[in-house]
């Protein structure tokens, strides 16, 4: 204790030589707390000092070299213990506060955040991310946050941080009214709006919060594989045609083993079977409804010449009719969507056909 004394009697050097990536405040360790008058602070590149006497901020000091003198630092007359022309040690407290930029700070919420979507009803978010602080007004830092600690860390804050990012973050989802898919897109623009409303909040603690991140945002397991059948359901687009085209590739896999087991065609055959009623399950307006025996109009249909005017279009059902009944025979100019012109009923294969159905005149009898 001694010797602790003597060295009190020499100028004093007061610095911090910061090797802790995580140490936020650090209380300079002085004999009973004495610094004597003219002793030299040095605050270096990412550094404040803070003198405290008698429980109130007397100094900040940001990054330089400082002899402590009343001629240099007008504000340390104020501090009580140089009396008798400044020349005793004065009591002081002295706290070395690190201002860089703490960076990737992980939040996450612990419970998902329930939100009202139009498409999907009641559902549960998680989300996590990054945001990034730093200490701007150290004094208040020290009176708000750190008190008499004299090793101040880190995770000594970030708890208390966390909680406020969390309860913001909540509430400004709670206000987007916008549907969960598109929120997934809008990282940036939410990001910006939690920063903004975060900010003031950390600035009560002498903190800037300099950068706040939304990575991601996760729906609960359930809607994620909706969200996959639905997708699948898109690529794979029109059911039917995706059928005929699977029934092809298992065709053309058969013609190159035509040795294969014969149990693989009949299974292949079944596939086929029920790849035809899944189709026409997914296109009800295409299937005959039962009991009403509605036949499908034939595709085909033709406009016709009679006495030089243009009449129909009729379909073969009508013109077989009309065949039968002698209003047209092979002479007729009939014309269809496709021919270049009018052309004998004759010269069409789908009319030719029903005028050889037409029974020949019955004959006279024989007298």
């Amino acid at each position: 204790m001694i010797w602790n004394k003597l060295k009190n009697e020499f100028i004093d050097i007061i610095e911090w030589l910061d090797n802790s990536p995580d140490t936020m405040v650090y209380r300079f360790e002085r004999y009973q707390n004495e610094i004597k008058n003219g002793a030299k602070l040095t605050v270096r590149p990412g550094q404040a000092a803070v003198f405290v006497n008698e429980g109130k901020i007397a100094a900040v000091f940001r990054e330089g070299m400082y002899t402590l003198d009343t001629a240099n630092v007008p504000i340390l007359a104020t501090l009580k213990g140089w009396k008798h022309g400044f020349n005793s040690p004065f009591k002081a407290e002295v706290y070395f506060v690190k201002t860089i930029e703490f960076t990737n700070l992980g939040w996450g919420t612990q419970n998902p955040i329930i939100k009202r979507d139009p498409e999907f009803g009641m559902v549960r978010l998680r989300s996590f991310g990054t945001y990034q602080m730093k200490v701007a007004d150290p004094g208040l830092f020290i009176e708000k946050i750190v008190g008499t600690d004299g090793n101040f860390t880190q995770e000594q804050i970030t708890g208390q941080l966390r909680s406020i990012v969390l309860t913001r973050f909540s509430d400004v989802m709670g206000e987007i009214n916008m549907p969960m898919l598109d929120l997934l897109s809008q990282y940036d623009e939410l990001s910006k709006t939690c920063l903004d409303k975060m900010r003031p909040e950390f600035g009560e603690y002498g903190i800037e919060l300099t950068k706040f991140l939304v990575n991601n945002i996760t729906p609960p397991k359930e809607v994620e594989e909706i969200m996959d059948k639905r997708t699948s359901m898109g690529i794979v687009g029109n059911l039917q045609q995706y059928t005929q085209f699977q029934a092809a590739n298992a065709m053309e896999a058969a013609a190159k083993n035509p040795g294969g087991d014969a149990g693989a065609g009949i299974g292949m055959g079944m596939g086929f079977a029920m790849a035809n009623q899944m189709a026409q399950s997914m296109n009800p307006q295409q299937q005959p409804q039962q009991g009403n025996n509605v036949t499908p109009p034939p595709l085909a249909s033709f406009h016709i010449a009679i006495n030089g005017q243009q009449a129909g279009p009729y379909d073969l059902t009508t013109l077989s009719n009309m065949a039968k009944t002698n209003q047209i025979n092979g002479d007729t100019l009939v014309w269809t969507a496709g021919m270049a012109a009018w052309s004998k009923a004759s010269s069409v294969p789908e009319i030719a056909a029903l005028l050889t159905q037409v029974p020949p005149p019955v004959p006279p009898p024989i007298v």
